[in-house]
């Protein structure tokens, strides 16, 4: 266990229970001077210790407060690689630059990963003032894993994506996941949740459709507002013990056109109709009340609609004065924490705008100052503070705001509102008290046996039977089966027969997913993100086992579903079909035999055709042509008793 000044790291049980076990008086002497200032003094309330901190700070101790950089390991400055963080640069960034926000990528067992934290804390705590770092995460709890903007793996309980969630519209479930992975992340010493994506997901190929709870603007604010509920243990602000959630991206990202991302140059724009951005705003509304902690603006430039009466400026979200301060602190009311999403402020060369095969876009080359490209960093700084960002994802380097207000081009009041918002939610965390957790009690606590139990329940409701012929579900044990994208050893463990020819079988499985491209394949995200078609086609690996398993046996095809696929190819040769959002082989299996029930419903509609995926508005939700499958559907069987 770890020991710094007159404080023991407790077990994250002892944090759930609300301190039991704690020390009577957590008092640590952060910056050294042998003496309990206000800000030390857990008895002191929150604003009085921000103030008494605030009045002790240096123009670049309050600069690096505004940044929220990435937790460096060896060979990678944004920490994609290696088992460590990298301590030289993570002290460098702590005491020089005076950061201490920062994202972790570490993907490592949770012993190792609070060891890590627990190292980064002993970093910050050995700085003049003793400021704690904040440490957040993108989403670690899902089937879905793209570089740079979510993971998997590191033991953490394994839950569907939140299209899963959707699918059952359950505020009660998506709490019970928050509070589940809530006690996860701070058992490894983590604190922030960039997430939920209360994005309206209008947009049928945009790749990161599976990371919303979907087309609803009801249902994605009911669910979002639950997320936030759960993580942060309330509706009235994070509590000691939360997580803080990010919310994002404020507003109007799922509607780009072609699918199309703004994380790449090519993806910059949104243009919304007043109708369609006003229930894109709409899809927000839960969250907020429920005083999620922090905003993450959009990376897109918006454009069409109004706010207050004047068109919207051609800027991104992260510089949009009328975006943030005027919707989103004046008429929605927001009090927390703005923090951009990351790299806004950085140039985007030619290796960004263009790149190609021999000059690909690489980490060196990301930069999404959209609206703002030909202005210099320093002006960037300036015009996403003066807009209202609070805090830059994604920036390590203090210097332009230095610069720019020792020049008089950023106000102290304002400087000082931003630094305010960083370190009350620090104070809210229980940081300055304890930031330490216990390694340890880590290992017993992430992803044990009862975490994955209700994930693994979870995996299993949120599937969506679209089609059961004949009443071809639920299937014997006992059964032959041949199988396509399904592992046997699962297969067998559910009392099944696996042959190898679909001739010998009684029935076939087979596992796919929505097709997708890769149309932009030098850039960093496009390359590694699904764009382009939503259809079956005949040449594809998967269509062709479904042809050959038809062509013998009822056939049985279960899709995941990151975007909505188009089945009209494969339809015909299917005698029952499954749409899942993240399952595991055994929670799909154990639908098929009838020990589990899908009790999900589509969260999005299905077309028929790309066709008409090319008629419908990229900014309103299911405004297509008559679709195959409309939001909602999903046909509920009883459950099989076993005796």
């Amino acid at each position: 266990m770890v020991m710094r000044g007159r404080i023991a790291a407790a077990s994250l049980f002892a944090l759930v229970l609300g301190g039991a076990g704690a020390p009577t008086d957590p008092w640590r002497d952060l910056n050294h001077d042998g003496k309990r200032d206000v800000y030390e003094d857990y008895r002191q309330p929150i604003d009085r210790r921000v103030e008494d901190l605030l009045a002790q700070m240096t123009l670049e101790e309050k600069a690096g407060m505004l940044l929220h950089a990435s937790l460096p390991t060896p060979g990678s400055t944004i920490g994609f690689s290696g088992r460590t963080y990298d301590a030289v640069a993570a002290k460098t960034l702590i005491d020089q630059r005076h950061i201490s926000s920062f994202i972790t990528r570490l993907v490592v067992s949770p012993a190792e990963l609070a060891t890590q934290n627990n190292a980064i804390q002993r970093l910050a705590e050995a700085s003049r003032l003793g400021i704690p770092a904040t440490i957040s995460t993108d989403p670690r709890h899902h089937f879905q894993a793209t570089l740079g903007a979510s993971t998997t793996g590191g033991g953490f309980s394994l839950w569907p994506d939140t299209l899963g969630f959707a699918a059952l519209g359950d505020a009660e479930t998506v709490r019970r996941f928050g509070d589940i992975a809530r006690i996860e992340y701070r058992a490894v010493g983590i604190h922030m949740a960039l997430s939920p994506q209360a994005d309206l997901a209008t947009e049928p190929r945009w790749p990161r459709f599976a990371a919303t709870f979907g087309s609803d603007p009801v249902t994605v604010s009911r669910l979002a507002g639950a997320y936030v509920e759960g993580f942060q243990q309330g509706r009235h602000g994070v509590t000691k013990d939360g997580v803080a959630t990010v919310v994002k991206h404020w507003v109007g990202y799922g509607a780009q056109p072609k699918g199309f991302d703004g994380h790449n140059h090519y993806g910059r724009h949104a243009p919304l109709t007043q109708a369609a951005f006003d229930q894109h705003v709409r899809a927000f509304d839960d969250a907020l009340a429920a005083h999620s902690a922090g905003v993450m603006p959009t990376y897109v430039i918006v454009q069409g609609p109004t706010i207050a009466g004047k068109a919207i400026e051609p800027v991104a979200a992260g510089f949009n004065k009328q975006i943030l301060t005027g919707l989103l602190r004046g008429e929605k009311a927001y009090r927390g924490l703005i923090l951009s999403d990351w790299s806004i402020t950085r140039d985007c060369p030619q290796a960004c705008i263009a790149p190609d095969a021999a000059h690909p876009q690489t980490p060196a080359s990301i930069g999404t100052p959209w609206g703002m490209e030909e202005a210099d960093v320093t002006t960037r700084f300036v015009k996403g503070l003066e807009a209202g960002i609070d805090q830059f994802g994604g920036a390590d380097d203090p210097a332009p705001l230095v610069a720019a207000a020792r020049a008089g081009r950023i106000r102290p009041v304002r400087l000082d509102e931003a630094v305010r918002q960083v370190l009350r939610l620090k104070f809210a965390l229980g940081l300055f008290d304890n930031p330490y957790v216990d390694a340890d009690a880590a290992t017993n606590i992430v992803g044990n046996a009862l975490h994955q139990a209700k994930a693994d329940a979870v995996q299993r409701a949120s599937q969506v039977l679209l089609r059961n012929e004949n009443a071809l579900l639920p299937v014997a044990a006992g059964k032959r089966v041949w199988l396509h994208g399904v592992a046997a050893a699962a297969a067998r463990a559910a009392g099944f027969t696996v042959v190898d020819d679909p001739a010998a079988a009684e029935f076939a499985l087979i596992r796919t997913a929505t097709p997708f491209e890769t149309l932009h394949p030098h850039h960093f995200f496009g390359s590694r993100q699904h764009e382009g078609r939503l259809d079956f086609r005949p040449e594809d690996a998967d269509v062709k086992a479904i042809a050959r398993a038809a062509a013998h046996v009822p056939t049985i095809v279960a899709v995941e579903m990151d975007r909505p696929a188009i089945l009209t190819a494969i339809e015909p040769m299917t005698k029952a079909m499954l749409v899942t959002f993240g399952a595991s082989d055994a929670a799909v299996l154990d639908v098929i035999s009838g020990r589990a029930v899908a009790r999900g419903r589509l969260p999005f509609a299905l077309p028929r055709s790309m066709a008409d995926v090319e008629r419908q508005s990229p900014d309103l939700p299911d405004d297509g042509p008559d679709p195959a499958y409309p939001r909602g559907v999903g046909i509920m069987l009883p459950v099989r008793s076993h005796h």
